[in-house]
């Protein structure tokens, strides 16, 4: 069923706010501690020289500094060696629902690391790879009926080019109990915390509901779909993936689209959303830095400004492995390709938008957070400019998205007391209007 929401205009002249939108339903219930999340999607292959999950749990004490909640774990399960790519192989060619790969570690490796992970407050989930398997997967000889067949009877990949695994067919009863059961094993063996689930709309939405409804008896669950279809949040899935955003962050940078076509996606489609759901947002993760280039290639001299968006928009920012190293290195997706470790400025400012997230509730995920309203800033085609506020918790935000320097006035949004320039740590001292001008992609974000 489609609602119709009308946010009230916190003032005419200067506040726009997000106004009459459609929206689906939503009777997800998130745990209490994703409220205020933000996730990390580690590449154990990449992540160390070793490849491991041993040299993994090392790490632990820096994304806990760091401020990360959620730890995403991409696949951890044996890949299959049947039309496999690469020497390796990729993570989501899975072999056995229910076991480790010994590339990474035993799976007393993994258990220890799991249990480091709780020990250090933090949540772990992994990723769960339900729409096919690999070619040499047992499933492929003892339930051929599992899968999808072609005219000719054949296995036959989900996508052409996935010629690596075969798709299974979730008309198959049999099946979706024994998918079930393979994902209820890692929350009572691994005492995992849910999963981010790959191409979760090529698996049935009925599926899905079903799937969650089983886990969350075992042990309630957060669930992350590799998806964009709002559908799947109605009762399954607390989080999809923002890309649509990410897209915009690209054609932005690259001088294709402006600030205002920002401000008309979320007056538009991303009202499909309901504010109960959670959108994943980032600027990189391990499909846009193998296969489209790494953040600086895609946005230039524009990364770090969208980097900072994306930690304060409406959604739960995500981090991916060697971001906070500043990585400018496409990691191969089939071979060993170590990320290059080294001190780089991204570490503080994740850190600093990190904490931020845990302490402003105005920039909690869903119901805890605050609405974004607009600014209008007399230069709406260049700059992007918002307020978010949840009770006493507020924060200011301005935007350059421009190659060029632009002037921006804030009227009203930065008379409260109390303002602090989150970067600088500067209190702010104005009494009203002010004036901005911000060098190209320069940014400001002030909170109390």
């Amino acid at each position: 069923m489609k609602k119709l929401l009308t946010l009230l205009a916190l003032s005419a002249s200067t506040l726009v706010p997000l106004t009459a939108y459609a929206q689906v339903q939503s009777s997800v219930k998130h745990l209490a501690w994703t409220k205020n999340a933000t996730i990390y999607e580690a590449n154990i292959r990449q992540h160390s020289k070793e490849g491991s999950f041993q040299k993994f749990e090392e790490y632990l004490p820096e994304l806990k500094k760091m401020g990360v909640s959620v730890i995403w774990l991409m696949p951890i399960n044996p890949i299959g060696e049947i039309n496999r790519k690469g020497t390796l192989g990729s993570y989501y060619a899975v072999k056995d629902y229910r076991g480790v790969n010994p590339e990474f570690g035993t799976p007393a490796d993994f258990k220890h690391l799991v249990n480091a992970i709780h020990a250090a407050g933090m949540y772990v989930i992994i990723d769960w790879v339900p729409n096919h398997t690999a070619w040499d997967h047992p499933w492929a000889k003892e339930h051929p009926d599992f899968y999808k067949k072609d005219k000719d009877g054949h296995f036959t990949p989900p996508v052409p080019d996935w010629m690596d695994v075969i798709a299974l067919n979730y008309e198959n009863k049999q099946l979706r109990s024994e998918m079930i059961e393979a994902m209820r094993f890692w929350l009572t063996e691994y005492q995992l915390d849910g999963f981010r689930c790959d191409v979760a709309a090529m698996v049935p939405v009925d599926f899905w509901n079903e799937a969650r409804v089983a886990l969350d008896k075992t042990k309630p669950v957060f669930m992350l779909a590799e998806a964009t279809e709002f559908q799947l949040q109605e009762k399954a899935f607390d989080m999809t993936y923002g890309w649509q955003f990410k897209d915009l962050f690209n054609d932005v940078a690259q001088g294709k689209k402006s600030a205002k076509d920002i401000d008309a996606y979320l007056n538009g489609e991303e009202k499909n959303y309901h504010p109960n759901s959670y959108r994943m947002l980032h600027i990189t993760n391990h499909d846009l830095n193998s296969w489209e280039g790494t953040e600086f290639e895609r946005l230039g001299d524009a990364t770090e400004s969208f980097l900072v968006l994306s930690n304060v928009l409406k959604g739960m920012p995500l981090l991916y492995s060697g971001q906070e190293a500043g990585n400018t290195k496409r990691l191969d997706f089939f071979e060993r390709d170590p990320i290059q470790w080294k001190d780089h400025p991204f570490k503080q400012l994740y850190t600093k938008l990190f904490q931020l997230k845990k302490t402003n509730k105005a920039l909690w995920n869903g119901l805890a957070g605050g609405q974004l309203v607009k600014i209008n800033t007399g230069n709406d085609d260049n700059v992007f400019a918002f307020t978010r506020q949840k009770e006493r918790n507020k924060i200011v935000a301005i935007f350059n998205l421009s190659n060029k320097e632009q002037v921006a006035t804030v009227s009203h949004a930065l008379k409260d007391k109390g303002m602090v320039d989150v970067m600088s740590g500067e209190k702010l001292l104005t009494t009203g209007s002010q004036k901005f001008t911000l060098k190209p992609w320069e940014y400001k974000v002030f909170a109390k």
